[in-house]
């Protein structure tokens, strides 16, 4: 068995993404300690639209990915809750995301996108690609 999970992320991010051929989240930064997938669409959107496209780090756009991991390998996270019922969340220390990111079952996918009044285009012709079916 699988979950879905999701992660909103900044444009810098999914272009690494997209350059590991959509199969791994880049490293955490050195005050990233950990790495924080959400357990719904819902509460990944919140933090896209909220926070990314404000946000000069995140290239004023917020990307939605959703990707499966396997159950099993799951079980060794507690899932988090940081507020309301829907903002729950896994936390992956920053020294094991290689070992996640190896459990990842297929590719990440991009399933929605938003952006800011200071957002740029990406130089990256794939992922220009894909953000444009949400109306740049």
């Amino acid at each position: 068995m699988k979950t879905t999970l999701y992660r909103p992320v900044g444009l810098k991010e999914m272009e690494l993404i997209v350059a590991s051929g959509w199969r791994k989240f880049p490293l955490r930064l050195e005050w990233q300690p950990i790495f924080y997938p959400v357990l719904n669409q819902q509460y990944a959107e919140q933090i896209a639209l909220d926070w990314n496209t404000k946000d000069e780090f995140s290239g004023y756009c917020g990307i939605v990915t959703a990707f499966d991991i396997s159950d099993e390998y799951l079980k060794q996270y507690e899932i988090q809750n940081v507020g309301g019922a829907v903002h729950n969340e896994l936390w992956i220390p920053s020294e094991k995301l290689e070992e996640f990111n190896q459990n990842i079952i297929d590719k990440i996918r991009m399933v929605n996108a938003y952006f800011g009044e200071g957002f740029k285009p990406s130089i990256n012709t794939e992922l220009m690609n894909e953000l444009q079916k949400y109306q740049l």
